[in-house]
């Protein structure tokens, strides 16, 4: 067998682990994401009480509670969350993420997408499945750093967080990432 029908094997069998971890799959509905989506804001917050500001800003908040990436040459990540709109949840969604090339390991994070305008809102809601793209401003809190809302990066239609990340993975970005409105 040749190194890329191996590193193909391998990859496909690292996204078929995934869908074993605990990321919510499997679940037992609704109830479950939104008991994970309110912990995870209220780590947000309490580790980076600048993301309240953004919260404050934002038209809603796709929150990712738990996003489970891994890879040998291919890789992939899952995971689910909730759409919140004036602290309400209005949607359910899952994230898929499909890549290849030099990477090796796993590893978990989750992750707050902040609509900082209702066009980018409306626009998210409307896609049948909406791909992660240029369009966002990463704010990626490191260690214990407070993170501000800047006014260079309020301005930003779309404002990602990425924290809790466990694991050794090199990268944790949405390029590449497509969420799917899901019925839990």
């Amino acid at each position: 067998m040749n190194n890329t029908r191996r590193g193909l094997l391998i990859g496909l069998g690292a996204t078929g682990l995934l869908a074993a971890c605990g990321n919510g799959v499997g679940s037992s509905g609704a109830a479950t994401i939104d008991a994970r989506v309110d912990a995870t804001l209220s780590q947000m917050f309490a580790q980076y009480p600048g993301t309240r500001n953004l919260q404050a800003k934002s038209s809603g908040m796709l929150v990712m509670p738990l996003v489970t990436e891994a890879g040998l040459g291919l890789g992939g990540a899952y995971g689910r969350g909730a759409l919140r709109v004036n602290g309400a949840t209005v949607d359910y969604y899952s994230v898929v993420k499909g890549s290849g090339g030099l990477q090796i390991g796993a590893q978990q994070y989750a992750h707050v997408l902040f609509f900082m305008t209702e066009e980018s809102l409306m626009n998210f809601r409307r896609s049948p499945g909406w791909a992660a793209g240029a369009n966002i401003e990463y704010a990626i809190p490191e260690g214990g750093e407070t993170l501000a809302a800047e006014t260079t990066t309020s301005l930003a239609p779309i404002i990602a967080v990425i924290f809790g990340k466990s694991g050794l993975h090199l990268g944790a970005t949405l390029e590449g990432v497509k969420y799917t409105r899901i019925i839990p």
